[in-house]
Order: structure tokens, then sequence, then C-alpha cells
């Protein structure tokens, strides 16, 4: 065989080898999802997060006609979780409930994270916009969201709040009222907003901004006094409570946000059948309601929407944590 001939057989070789991969996967993509998915919530159980993680991980699983296994992976601000998620796979059986914290918070927060929230990781869409409320444990002597701002300007550095770990929603929420207020509120991280409400319904934190829908049952069970919603708006949940902007912290206004994502490099095939099933499961009445009476709003995307929105939120609050002086070694 001369060269030219050895050539030909090599490339000839070549072609077959890439027709014969990229064949294996579209039937790959077209089968899928053809075993269970790995859903990462990477907050501990109880809270906001694992609450709407498990309502919508489990729609979207009936969609999808396979079932979603719910992994908790909590721990610096779901940091973990996340970068857990952005190194697995690129196969659809990964995905990740992903919020403001992680997403937009954390690249400001944390000086040497490990993930890149644009770079890193596929959006597939959003799903919830939720403000939180500011709660106070019934034997703090504060009934408003006044009493409580001249409660702690009278004990700086003496009042505590605690949320679902550095770099949570409920912190940077919690540090832009400290902000506004020119108060001086302790920070207890926890490694998710569970146990920080445990600790707020025994009394040993008084204060925690908790996300509607984990705090809503202790509201209605009146172990906890509700002070203030961190959006504009009330929430049609709990309609007499008012909004901390209307409690006279002028220009407050703090709304959470959900969505999914996958890690980056899923084929556009499988994002586009994640999508369609995300897209499905939030128009379902039931889930509807039951984030509506959660306090959250379902909220769909297209994942390049998502992907700008992610990118406008980090550019929002990147000068609002560097003013507040917040840090996470």
């Amino acid at each position: 065989m001369n060269r030219d001939a050895g050539m030909r057989s090599v490339m000839a070789g070549l072609v077959a080898a890439t027709l014969l991969a990229a064949t294996g996967v579209a039937a790959q993509v077209q089968a899928y999802p053809s075993r269970p998915i790995r859903f990462v919530i990477p907050f501990a159980p109880a809270g906001a997060n694992d609450i709407i993680g498990r309502m919508v991980g489990g729609k979207l699983g009936e969609v999808l006609g396979q079932q979603m296994i719910m992994d908790n992976r909590g721990g610096a601000g779901g940091s973990i979780g996340v970068e857990m998620t952005a190194k697995a796979v690129p196969d659809g059986y990964t995905l990740l409930l992903g919020n403001i914290a992680t997403l937009a918070v954390n690249p400001t927060l944390y000086p040497k994270l490990a993930y890149d929230p644009v770079k890193d990781l596929q959006p597939i869409s959003l799903i919830a916009k939720s403000p939180q409320i500011l709660v106070v444990h019934p034997s703090l002597p504060a009934t408003s969201v006044k009493a409580l701002i001249a409660l702690a300007r009278s004990r700086p550095g003496m009042l505590v709040y605690g949320s679902g770990g550095n770099g949570s929603g409920a912190h940077l929420t919690a540090e832009y009222f400290k902000l506004l207020t020119k108060t001086d509120l302790v920070h207890i991280p926890y490694k998710g907003l569970g146990p920080a409400y445990i600790d707020l319904i025994a009394g040993q934190v008084p204060v925690v901004f908790g996300g509607v829908t984990g705090v809503a049952p202790h509201i209605r069970s009146k172990r906890v006094r509700p002070l203030g919603v961190t959006g504009a708006q009330r929430v049609s949940a709990f309609p007499e409570i008012p909004t901390i902007a209307e409690g006279g912290v002028k220009g407050y206004d703090v709304t959470l946000w959900y969505g999914v994502l996958a890690p980056s490099g899923t084929p556009g095939a499988i994002v586009s059948r994640l999508h369609a099933a995300m897209t499905t499961a939030l128009q379902s009445p039931d889930l509807r309601q039951r984030l509506i009476n959660d306090g959250a709003e379902p909220t769909a995307s297209s994942p390049e929407a998502f992907r700008a929105f992610i990118q406008s939120e980090i550019d929002r609050w990147a000068p609002i944590i560097r003013a507040s002086g917040a840090k996470v070694d």
C-alpha cells in the first residue's frame, strides 16, 4: 500500500468512527430520558429552596416520565452543590436548582469561587420568583419594622439574625437591610434555613429573613411574628403583612428567584427537551397553585433569557455586596 492509499484508509477510518460516535450520541439524545435524573438542591432540607425544588422537580419528573432523585447538597452558601453540578457529566441526568444566592451573589461574595455561573452552567428556565418575610421570635419586643430598627440601634452588635449560610439569599437580604437602616445586626450562618427556623422557634436566634414558602407554616402557627415583606408588593398569601418599604425603609426591594440549570455542554436537543418539559410543568394548575399558596410566583423563561437575567443580577448585586462590606473567607 502506497502512502496516499494509507492516508486515505486512515481518514476513512476516522470519518467512520466520527459518524459512529455521532450516531451513538444522537440515539442517546433521542432516548432521553431513559433513567432517573438527579436534581441537586444546594441547601439543607426544609427551607424555601428545598420546598420549591421538590415541588418543581417532582412535577418535572412527571412530565418527563422519569423519577427525579432529590439530592440536598448544602454548604458554603450553596456553592458545594453548584460546583458538583458544574463538574457533572453534561448528559441531562444531573440538574440543579439555582437561585439568586448561588448564581448572582456568590460570584462577588466569594473571592475564590470554584465555578462560573455564566460559563459553567447551562440555563434551562427560570421557575419562580418570591420575596422573603422578615420574622422575629414572639418574645422580641418589636412588633413592626420601625420598632425593630429602633431596637437594633439601641443594641448595636447585640441583636443577631440567622440565615441559610454565608452568601445565601437570607444573608444578603439582611445585609442590604443593615446597609439601608444603618443597623448592626450580627450574622449567624446555618447550613440551610431549616435549621435556622428551628433555632428561631426555640428563641435561640431572634431574627430571620425567610422565604415565604419556608416560613409560611410558622407564621400560620403563630410560632414567629412577621414584620415585613422584602419585595415591592405585599404577597397574596399574607396580604396583611406590610412591605419593609411601607414600614419606613425607603427603596428596599429584594425578590428571590429560582431556576433550573444543567452542566455546560449539555446537548442542545436535551436542553430543548428539558425546557419544553419545564414549561409544561409550570403551566400545570396544581403546581402553579401550590407555588402561589406559598408566596412564589411561577415564572418561565427561555434558556437565553435566563442566562442574560443571571448576568444582569450579578451586575446588580455586586455594588450592593461591596457597599455592605459582607465578606466570606
